[in-house]
């Protein structure tokens, strides 16, 4: 296992490092639009020049790259050219806003996707599966910003239970974070609901799963000794890949309620060409997805052993 894991590790890295190249190719290539981005389109040339003299451009690509990446690893990350702040004060204040909104996100989705996928697994056909899927379909189909305006005419316009916005300017409101987290559960719950069911019908159809029947072992016995453990394969996998998805692709959300949180912060950075900010939250979205992946292939390996047995039983006939 830990050699799996280091394996793996070192992949993660690898991925890193080229993601990291590509962004920084893309956003710094040309030191001319850089130097407009930061000093304004109104600067004059000589501005322009004496500035990218002054902060290294005219180096070699890859010695420029070597020290962007340095400068990211030992927490350099610069200033925001719109906030007019340093970026490693801004940046985490937002990754904890939207940290806070993923983690109650899927305090609720992973629950109740689960419950409702195992039910409709075990229960292959009946009115219980059909509702689920019926339920998974709908939720599926309606994008963020419709399920968005929908929930907000609901409870903010109709009933007056809830707050439209999610600013949180006068400290932390759990009634700010419900329509947010909402949404966001909404739109992943039927998606997760649906990979667990199909995850959990196959493995019900297992042999095993019948000799277990046949031995007299009863259905609760069956399901959480024998098939969750296998069925939890495909929506581990699923769960993880949604932790980047709330980190960087809650933009839409994030915007419609007004949440200052990661996703808001990109969105700004890119209206006002803030460029070290958008690169320093392209970073921190490698980290977490690469991370997120180990974990992912981690629990994959602790759910289904065969992935280690395979290699050394390969290793061994070599």
């Amino acid at each position: 296992m830990t050699r799996y894991a280091l394996g793996k590790a070192i992949e993660m890295v690898a991925a890193m490092v080229a993601v990291s190249f590509v962004v920084f190719l893309i956003l710094e290539a040309n030191v001319d639009g850089v130097a407009v981005k930061v000093l304004g389109q109104f600067s004059t040339p000589d501005q322009r020049q004496l500035w990218l003299r002054e902060n290294g451009y005219f180096d070699p690509f890859f010695l420029r790259y070597l020290r962007w990446l340095w400068h990211f690893a030992t927490g350099q990350w610069g200033e925001s050219t719109h906030y007019r702040e340093a970026i490693l004060n801004l940046l985490p204040e937002r990754l904890a806003a939207t940290g806070l909104l993923a983690l109650c996100t899927l305090a609720v989705m992973v629950p109740l996707s689960l419950i409702l996928g195992v039910l409709a697994g075990v229960r292959e056909g009946s009115p219980i599966d059909r509702v689920v899927t019926l339920f998974s379909v709908v939720t599926i189909s309606v994008p963020e910003f419709a399920s968005a305006v929908f929930l907000s005419a609901l409870f903010v316009f109709s009933l007056g239970w809830l707050p439209g916005a999610s600013t949180m300017t006068s400290g932390f409101s759990w009634r700010e974070l419900v329509l947010p987290v909402m949404v966001l559960a909404l739109y992943s719950t039927g998606y997760l609901a649906r990979i667990t069911r199909a995850s959990m019908a196959e493995v019900m159809a297992s042999p095993y799963i019948r000799t277990a029947l046949m031995k007299g072992a009863s259905p609760a016995r069956i399901v959480f000794r024998h098939a969750l453990r296998n069925a939890l394969i495909a929506p581990v996998t699923v769960i993880m890949l949604q932790v980047p998805w709330l980190l960087s692709g809650v933009i839409v959300v994030e915007v419609f309620f007004a949440y200052k949180g990661f996703g808001t912060l990109l969105y700004e950075a890119s209206l006002n060409s803030d460029v070290y900010v958008i690169e320093d939250c392209a970073m921190v979205s490698v980290v977490v997805v690469v991370s997120t992946q180990l974990a992912s292939d981690l629990i994959y390996a602790w759910l289904n052993p065969r992935i280690e047995f395979g290699r050394k039983a390969g290793a061994g006939t070599r």
